[in-house]
């Protein structure tokens, strides 16, 4: 089988992609995105239970 994927015509983009799992992510930005997640996570389940 043919292997299409090296010859330059093909190549859909001239720079090299990076897809989130690949990016660098701070400490920072980590506790950052946890924080809004239990944030989200306590008015989503939280705030019905404290309702009714």
């Amino acid at each position: 089988m043919a292997d299409h994927h090296d010859h330059d015509h093909y190549k859909e983009f001239d720079y090299e992609r990076v897809t989130s799992p690949m990016q660098n992510v701070t400490s920072g930005q980590a506790i950052t995105g946890a924080i809004i997640a239990i944030v989200g996570v306590l008015v989503a389940f939280g705030l019905p239970l404290v309702l009714v």
